[in-house]
């Protein structure tokens, strides 16, 4: 079922959102970072609050997985535009199917298109094509972002991405450009700058990045930030920080607490287990610092939910949990 109507309640993201409020006024939401920090449960937050604030919102999987309709509880759509919740559709990008509707956009004629797209003469080229592939991944994502769209579907205010980890999430990104550079004449050069122009237009497209409370993944921001920047003129409009652990004590409670001596092996147990936790949350908070000094966008985090895994209960618990912040 494809989204055409959306609730009214509104919602907000990180410890203070309203520095990056005008997100919500984009077209186009690219979710970034390096690989197994949450970017996917990270779009899918966003998308549940963009449709909260009465946008029609589709989140777009860039990878072959489907997560998201598990995540929603909804079963996989084969890249058909599907809903997820109300307000709110979710589709996976198949590079294979793109590239046939693109053909089908440009020859005018499913029956050409279906023809042409099984030819091996053509898989070889569009194989050995570099960037072609990236360069109509980024089309569809493009067109999902378009209130007349080229293509059949629903019609949306706000398409999320949940992209590629960071190297390829940026490659992604400069793929338009990339190819407009490759093809210096025609139909496809002349759509790669319409996209290009679009994704670097920041009333119309923003880009988020996920990351964790560890020193790698807080480095690789740092690094995605300055990528973007230098190769692509894009600054990040949020950094987001997933699974933060709270500070339980103090530090006079925990000097307090390592000083406690006797009792039974079981509470001994336990306050071990607590100053351990507390050593690992002033650790995240050390990174999370760090973060901050470092980037010249907005930090924000969310906090570890104690779950084995995330469903849509976690995800509406999430979204209660941030909309508390504000």
């Amino acid at each position: 079922m494809l989204i055409r109507t959306t609730g009214t309640e509104s919602f907000s993201l990180g410890q203070s959102w309203a520095e990056v409020s005008d997100l919500w006024d984009k077209r186009l939401v690219f979710v970034t970072g390096k690989g197994g920090v949450g970017k996917t449960t990270l779009a899918a937050a966003i998308g549940v609050a963009a449709a909260r604030r009465g946008k029609r919102t589709v989140v777009c999987e860039v990878s072959d997985q489907e997560r998201l309709p598990g995540l929603f509880g909804v079963g996989a759509a084969g890249g058909e535009e599907q809903e997820l919740a109300p307000g709110l559709a979710g589709v996976t990008v198949d590079p294979e199917r793109t590239k046939e509707e693109w053909l089908r956009y440009q020859l005018r004629s499913a029956t050409l298109a279906g023809v042409l797209g099984q030819s091996r003469v053509f898989q070889y080229l569009t194989a050995a094509a570099p960037g072609l592939t990236e360069l109509v991944t980024m089309g569809k994502i493009w067109d999902l972002a378009q209130l007349e769209r080229r293509t059949e579907g629903g019609v949306y205010d706000l398409a999320v991405v949940d992209a590629p980890a960071t190297g390829h999430g940026v490659a992604l990104l400069r793929a338009p450009s990339t190819y407009a550079g490759l093809a210096r004449v025609g139909p496809i050069r002349r759509q790669a700058l319409i996209i290009d122009e679009f994704v670097r237009d920041p009333a119309a497209t923003g880009v988020v990045a996920a990351a964790l409370p560890e020193e790698i993944p807080v480095t690789e921001t740092m690094d995605l930030e300055r990528r973007l920047e230098e190769e692509l003129g894009l600054t990040l409009d949020a950094i987001v920080v997933n699974a933060v652990n709270p500070r339980r004590f103090s530090a006079g409670e925990s000097r307090a607490l390592g000083h406690t001596g006797g009792g039974s092996p079981e509470a001994r147990a336990a306050i071990e287990a607590a100053l351990s936790e507390h050593a690992r949350a002033r650790t995240e908070h050390a990174q999370v610092r760090r973060l901050r000094r470092a980037a010249r966008g907005p930090v924000h985090t969310l906090p570890h939910l104690f779950e084995p895994e995330i469903g849509r209960p976690e995800l509406e618990r999430l979204a209660g949990e941030l909309e508390r912040r504000l």
